[in-house]
């Protein structure tokens, strides 16, 4: 639609410059010739490349041989209206045209060319000197036009294309954040359903071998009753799951208090918590990361050390964030320990590796985890930095 605006208003200029220059004029008048020829030039142009431009492809072909028809329509109407005249516009429009779509040498080669006939044939044909300074002014500020038009269409380009990386950018963003989510999920599937389901899986298969091989049905009985309420913190594991991921997740302090007394109250283990240094918000990957590793640590203190009094401590420091759950071992765990292979500084009490999962969820947090014996407790701790 702007395209063809501009050349509409190039046929009227067209238009309007030959009826001014030969409206009651008849040949024989000096410079009627010249005139002629710069009209006929101009019409050929501006004419056959608004013609041209409805074909894309001829407007391509004819691209290259713009700048010799647009020196020419300069050249000769600067030439024709050397004594004065309206043939002058024909050259201000292409000195217009070749500012805006040629290079910046190109464009003064043309309008230099311009300037030049328009002055040397002025000064022979003893034109005013206002007639030649009006056709030089034209020329070059209709030049400083075209340019002024081409630097705000360049603007215009590198600002779309900005805008175009933006967009890009931002689609980047928005996949590589659901990637994330992704991840986060999948960890969050993984550190409590696999853990609970594959806990109750064990569960059932030790209560059919009792079955099966021993015929034990009191025996099998009591393991129902621990499959039962794996189930039961499974699902609860899972609900809290459910809130995190959702974000309806309670401050750290408060979240782990809770746990503290859901533990008491299913589990029938004293437990006390207690928080150290000024409480500050943490990440929402940091919070669960704590949370995580709370949960873990006293499932193994319910299946390992039923009943034995649980200490949590929460510890704020400038640098970081600290969880401390310790409690205390009996003999059996003691036996527990010793038969552990592997990386000891991660093992659970009966020397299974349910806290690597945590531990690798600290790192990439760059935080750490650690969990061994200190005299007569099992101590788990994790820290993450501020």
């Amino acid at each position: 639609m702007l395209r063809a605006a501009n050349w509409t208003v190039r046929l009227v200029l067209l238009a309007v410059a030959g009826s001014l220059t030969f409206s009651g004029h008849w040949p024989g008048r000096p410079g009627f010739t010249a005139q002629v020829i710069a009209f006929s030039i101009g019409v050929v142009v501006f004419a056959g490349w608004a013609l041209a431009d409805l074909r894309p492809a001829v407007a391509a072909r004819l691209r290259p041989a713009q700048p010799y028809a647009l020196g020419a329509v300069i050249v000769s109407s600067s030439l024709a209206s050397a004594n004065g005249g309206a043939l002058i516009y024909l050259g201000m429009a292409a000195a217009l045209m070749a500012a805006s779509q040629e290079n910046l040498i190109t464009t003064w080669i043309l309008v230099g060319l311009g300037v030049l006939t328009a002055t040397v044939t002025g000064l022979a044909v003893g034109a005013s000197p206002w007639v030649i300074i009006a056709n030089v002014s034209g020329l070059l500020i209709l030049m400083l036009l075209g340019r002024n038009r081409r630097s705000a269409r360049v603007q215009a380009e590198q600002a779309a294309a900005l805008l175009a990386k933006a967009e890009q950018l931002r689609d980047e963003h928005a996949r590589v954040a659901t990637l994330d989510e992704r991840a986060r999920i999948a960890r969050e599937i993984h550190d409590v359903l696999a853990h609970s389901l594959g806990a109750l899986g064990v569960q059932i298969q030790v209560a059919r071998a009792v079955l099966t091989d021993q015929n034990d049905v009191p025996r099998a009985v009591e393991v129902l009753d621990q499959a039962h309420r794996m189930a039961i913190d499974g699902l609860a594991e899972t609900r809290r799951a459910v809130h995190a991921l959702r974000g309806d997740t309670l401050p750290l302090p408060a979240g782990l208090a809770q746990l503290s007394a859901d533990h008491q109250r299913q589990h029938g283990a004293p437990v006390t918590f207690g928080v150290s240094g000024e409480p500050r918000p943490l990440s929402a990957d940091a919070g669960l990361a704590i949370t995580r590793t709370a949960q873990e640590a006293l499932v193994n203190t319910a299946k390992h050390a039923p009943h034995q009094p649980v200490d949590i401590r929460l510890d704020y420091t400038p640098a970081d964030t600290g969880l401390r759950v310790s409690n205390q071992l009996s003999e059996d765990d003691d036996d527990a320990v010793n038969r552990t292979t592997g990386d000891p500084g991660l093992a659970t009490v009966n020397g299974r590796y349910g806290l690597a999962g945590m531990r690798e969820r600290l790192l990439l947090l760059d935080g750490t985890l650690s969990a061994g014996r200190d005299g007569g407790r099992w101590v788990v701790e994790a820290r993450v930095p501020q």
